[in-house]
């Protein structure tokens, strides 16, 4: 090998290339001659024919998914049941869990086509039968009837064996000795194994201390079964990052770098010593660079030299997969080893493109075209090849046509291997050994529960059940070979194709009625670098001066804004419409500079005060949107014969907007530009304590058109606002705050006299979440540190009491307790701050009693450490009933409360007397339970979490601002139905902010 050359500088590429740019090379590159593609042709057609004459009697993933489609209601019932009944600890739960996904689907009458065990077994629990189905048989009678016959402890164990029966079969073992035994039966074939360890990443110190230790037990356990042969003839481990670390996250590098590397470093160490083949998993784009640095740290250590096992997987279907080859290449290179690589196509795809949406990203950082990513894989493929034998490439894949296409492009049989899951492609692999004996390949072998093992098994479902998948399209004799030997650069065709139709770029998304905010991608650490940098420099301009208004003032500056009403009413609505698509642009240009006055007036966290200004910036664009179609030209109405009517819609008058300080930028401008856009002038009176941001903001509005006449901004304390409010030549309020000063303005205006004004109110509460069994611990424990935790618990959405069905309620507990533990509290100007401080003193102070009255009357279970400030750590207190929780606590601080599951009607009631409507999280994967939660509480936001994991992930209920009914909000998620099993319900009941502001301007 070449002389050992520098270490190549940290990973950089574009996050979300052009499509079109990356497939005009692939395209390019992907050409074979005559000759080269017909043996591609002959050998692909082999591996397809043994696939469909597979007489495997137990049966694989592929006779499941011919079996139960995923585009079927019995296949996506099956699915959910496997993701969750068996962490189900309670039979009544349990029972309700299957009565509702199996009613979802005819599995009485389903005729199963395959003569597979597995798939027999499995069927014929599912039509609720004790048995297992004998040949020739089918389920018959009802549900009813059978559960009648058999009990519903019996019709329980049936399905549950059903799902155990699929864990079996897809799960090398529960243990990583009974893996062992079982791979050492099949040593004779020569099969190498590659063990992994399953469980969600970490959330709590105490989840990476515990898979930690799972690691270096398997790996001793491996290491001392591994037998003599030389790498790469030897088994292997694969290792997730996120399992040993319960913050991997690119703002938390330096922590990462600390405190991760150690720990990878002490378990590859472990591994040289029985020179065994130690992965690093690929997980989401977003970790990719922090991944990177991970690994280049780890794999620098002196103390492994010598050693040509440590491994890294990398995922074809992201855009940066050749990127991410050249620079382990050039890793290897510096360091004068070797690397082994394994080459995937995949995952998390419809994670990407939701988080992608979400973020408001300029691109996707994977590929949307199915063909795009298999013509990625072979050019990836091409080039590892290329750099043997620095690298040794590992090639997983269940396609035939790609594994044709290798073996085209491979010489030197003994320098690449091929890697399948176990479980499936069986007789693929089992008919390229009867051809090509002398090629290698691994065993990719999940070890652990089978309640670890059905998560898993899910995500595979997910990645070879979509319609466009090889594996399921093989398993289907309806299909013709021909169609499964098309290459990926036909069905492209051309580069212009490269993106899929009916998925639009983020900014996009919302297209025609408005542009997507746009955000970055913090773990792109370019883009990071770039805007923390340029909010740095905006922190150093000196404060501007804010003028408190006088009463005097603020009556002059009513009696202007009533003479400039009539101008602005006036002006055409598309104008007023182009003047708010204008200001959005602004708001953008600007967006280190506002989120520098968030963090420095408002105490915002980075992450926190981006998503404010791209709330902001959507309000400004949904209102002109919105505002144009509705206020645009008068509407035609019918009538008599000689008459002439039509409908127009104008503004009221003066409007007083009274905004809070928790969301200093994106209310006051929803506020504002709604009231603005129905053709009102605008009395802004901001929070007192948030006085630049709203300057600022009114600033940037008169830049961007906004007449002075039309908006006049009014800064001072309450009082100032009571004589708005009062004052008789108002024409409407528009209000976000508490429910107490709501009550004072609208006893206030009831008491005028002359017309009526109209208050809109949007005001906190006492937001809630039920959890029932069925909820995965890690999805309720990301969602709740989030919403009732993070913003410093001060969102009107946040979340204050948490309902959990007591027979689980120990351990997601324990979850959120450790996962809350692990957030940084400090600076907001912090990058890797998650929680800043409360706005003032006298917000610490009221949290602050609240604290030491919970903790006299109620239990304990995290009593966080704050440092000195305005800072107040998370707390959990665990109540008897949720009537001691009596008013809304605005700040980290969340209230527990257990319920038996026969009692959730007594929950419901509970939350009903709460007397608020705000906003409501559901977890559970129980439709029936959803439905009925939905039925009974009238609040104006539900959001649902019942995703699967694989499916979308990271859903976060109460990430907005608690705003309702004005579109997608940049400060969470904008909840987008990406997945079948996941619902987001928003009721509008208790209009709040812009959108009523809005509607409020109609006379």
């Amino acid at each position: 090998m070449p002389d050992p050359s520098p270490a190549p500088p940290p990973f950089s590429a574009p996050y979300a290339p052009d499509d079109a740019t990356i497939a005009a090379r692939l395209l390019q590159d992907a050409r074979f001659g005559a000759h080269r593609e017909a043996r591609i042709d002959r050998s692909a057609t082999r591996l397809i024919e043994a696939i469909r004459a597979n007489d495997d009697p137990l049966g694989g993933v592929e006779d499941m998914l011919r079996e139960f489609a995923l585009s079927t209601k019995e296949g996506l019932a099956l699915m959910v049941l496997a993701e969750a009944l068996l962490r189900v600890p309670d039979a009544r739960t349990a029972d309700q869990f299957i009565e509702d996904k199996l009613g979802q689907g005819d599995f009485v009458h389903h005729e199963t086509r395959s003569s597979a065990f597995l798939v027999n077994a499995s069927a014929w629990a599912l039509g609720m039968s004790a048995r297992v189905i004998q040949p020739g048989e089918t389920p018959q009678g009802t549900i009813g009837r059978l559960t009648k016959r058999l009990g519903a402890p019996a019709v329980r164990a049936a399905t549950r064996q059903a799902m155990r029966l699929m864990g079996s079969h897809f799960v090398l073992g529960e243990t990583i000795e009974a893996a062992l035994a079982r791979a050492q039966a099949h040593a004779a074939s020569g099969s190498r194994y590659s063990f992994d360890m399953l469980g969600e990443g970490a959330r709590t110190a105490d989840d990476a201390e515990r898979y930690f230790e799972s690691y270096a037990r398997a790996i001793d356990a491996i290491g001392k079964a591994a037998g003599e042969n030389p790498l790469p003839d030897r088994p292997g481990i694969s290792v997730k990052l996120s399992a040993l670390h319960p913050r991997f996250e690119a703002v938390s590098r330096a922590r990462v770098m600390s405190e991760l590397v150690p720990r990878l470093v002490d378990l590859a160490r472990r591994a040289k010593a029985f020179d065994l083949n130690f992965t690093v998993d690929a997980e989401e784009a977003d970790r990719l660079e922090l991944s990177l640095d991970v690994l280049a740290a780890a794999f620098a250590e002196p103390s492994l030299g010598g050693w040509n096992g440590f491994g890294l997987a990398i995922q074809a279907y992201q855009k940066r997969a050749s990127d991410v080859i050249d620079y382990v290449a050039a890793l290897a290179r510096g360091l004068d080893r070797r690397m082994m690589v394994r080459l995937v196509k995949g995952a998390y795809w419809d994670t990407e493109i939701k988080r992608a949406q979400e973020r408001g990203l300029d691109g996707y950082p994977v590929f949307t075209r199915k063909a795009m990513t298999d013509l990625n894989y072979v050019a990836c493929a091409r080039k590892l090849l290329a750099l043997r034998p620095r690298l040794f490439p590992q090639f997983a894949t269940h396609n035939a046509l790609t594994v044709a296409t290798i073996l085209e492009l491979a010489d030197d049989p003994a320098s690449f291997e091929f890697q399948r899951l176990h479980g499936m492609g069986e007789a693929l692999y089992e008919q390229l050994g009867k051809d090509r004996p002398e090629i290698a390949h691994r065993t990719y072998a999940p070890v652990g529960s089978h309640r670890d093992l059905l998560a898993y098994l899910v995500r595979r479902l997910l990645e070879n059940g979509a319609n466009s998948s090889f594996v399921a399209l093989a398993a289907d004799n309806r299909v013709h070979i021909a169609d499964l030997l098309r290459r990926p650069a036909e069905i492209i065709g051309a580069d212009s194709k490269a993106s899929h139709p009916t998925i639009p770029l983020p900014a996009d998304l919302y297209r025609p009625q408005r542009e997507n905010s746009h955000g970055i991608e913090f773990g792109e650490r370019a883009a990071l670098d770039s805007l923390t940098s340029a909010i740095a420099a905006e922190r150093k301009a000196a404060p501007g001066a804010v003028d408190i208004a006088t009463a005097e003032q603020a009556s002059a500056a009513v009696a202007a804004a009533r003479r400039g009403f009539k101008a602005w009413n006036d002006m055409p609505a598309a104008r007023r419409a182009a003047i708010l698509d204008k200001a959005a642009d602004l708001l953008e240009q600007r967006r280190a500079h506002f989120i520098a006055l968030l963090q420095s007036e408002g105490g915002k966290t980075l992450d926190d005060a981006l998503s404010e200004v791209r709330e902001a910036t959507d309000f400004c664009r949904y209102y002109a949107a919105l505002g144009q179609k509705l206020f645009g030209e008068a509407e035609a109405m019918p009538g008599p014969t000689g008459e002439s009517n039509v409908l127009a819609l104008r503004g009221r008058g003066a409007f007083v907007a009274i905004s809070p300080w928790n969301f200093p930028l994106a209310i006051f401008l929803g506020q504002v530009t709604a009231a603005l856009m129905a053709g009102n002038a605008v009395l802004a009176k901001p929070a007192e304590q948030t006085p630049r941001i709203a300057a600022e903001a009114v600033a940037l509005l008169y830049e961007a058109g906004v007449p002075a006449s039309a908006l006049h901004l009014v800064q001072g304390d309450g009082a100032i606002g009571a004589l708005l409010v009062g004052h008789p030549a108002i024409s409407g309020v528009v209000f976000t705050g508490s429910t107490d000063v709501a009550r004072s303005i609208n006893r206030t205006l009831a008491a005028k006299d002359g017309p009526i004004v109209p208050l809109i109110a949007e005001t906190g509460g006492i937001n809630a979440m039920l959890v029932d069994a069925t909820a995965l611990p890690e999805q309720v424990a990301d969602d709740v540190v989030t919403s009732a935790f993070r913003s410093a618990g001060q969102r009107c959405s946040a979340l204050r009491l948490l309902f959990v069905q007591d027979d689980v309620a120990d351990r997601m507990i324990e979850m959120i307790a450790g996962a809350a533990r692990e957030l940084k509290i400090g600076d907001p100007a912090e990058p890797s701050t998650h929680i800043g401080p409360v706005i003032d003193a006298e917000a610490k102070q009221r949290l602050d009693a609240h604290i030491a009255r919970m903790k006299r009357e109620a239990r304990v279970h995290l009593a966080g450490d704050a440092p000195a400030g305005n800072f107040v750590a998370p707390h959990i207190f665990e109540l008897a009933t949720a009537g001691q929780l009596t008013e809304e606590v605005f700040g980290p601080i969340l209230h527990v409360v257990r319920y038996r599951a026969e009692r959730l009607s007594e929950v419901l009631a509970a939350i009903e007397a709460t007397g608020f409507g705000l906003t409501l999280g559901i977890h559970s994967r129980i439709d029936d339970t959803i439905e009925e939660v939905i039925d009974r509480l009238q609040v104006g936001n539900i959001y649902v979490n019942r995703n699967m994991i694989g499916a979308v992930v990271g859903v976060q209920p109460f990430g907005g601002s608690g705003l309702s009914g004005t579109g997608p909000k940049a400060g969470g998620p904008h909840y987008l139905a990406r997945f079948t099993t996941e619902q987001t319900v928003t009721i509008n009941t208790a209009a709040a902010g812009g959108n009523a502001a809005l509607m409020a301007g109609v006379e």
